[in-house]
């Protein structure tokens, strides 16, 4: 009964051991995929930025835009309630939110979801870690 316990650990650690492998070669291969999807969107981007057939000069116009200030928001979740419920909320009230705890937040820039992420601690103060940003040529379709 113990050889039986052993060869089953012995095949359970190969299982296992198979399987990370063949994570591993699909984290490559997502790798791939994804720098080249970022070159495509690069290239978009910049054919985008291109007027009449000429790509146009990066100069002072472009530097007017790169000051401007915009608000950058973390949203946690959202849920609808009526005026009635929200006229009794006080200290201590619980909302639950249409979000699953652990699960990714949205990161908007003035209202445009740009990213996902979770949340982080720096120095004592909250951060975002950014885990998944839309492409530049996605967030430019949606500023259209």
């Amino acid at each position: 009964m113990a050889n039986d316990d052993i060869d089953n650990n012995d095949e359970s650690e190969l299982d296992q051991d198979a399987m990370a492998d063949e994570w591993a070669a699909a984290m490559q291969e997502q790798e791939v995929v994804d720098s080249a999807a970022e070159d495509d969107a690069s290239a978009m981007a910049l054919d985008e930025l291109k007027q009449e057939g000429r790509p146009r000069e990066v100069g002072p116009e472009l530097d007017l835009i790169l000051d401007i200030p915009v608000t950058i928001s973390m949203e946690v979740g959202s849920t609808s309630i009526t005026i009635r419920n929200l006229l009794q909320l006080n200290q201590g009230s619980v909302i639950e939110l249409d979000r699953l705890a652990g699960e990714p937040l949205d990161v908007k820039v003035n209202g445009t979801l740009i990213a996902h992420g979770e949340v982080v601690v720096v120095n004592e103060k909250f951060g975002i870690r950014m885990t998944d940003v839309i492409s530049p040529s996605e967030r430019i379709k949606k500023l259209r």
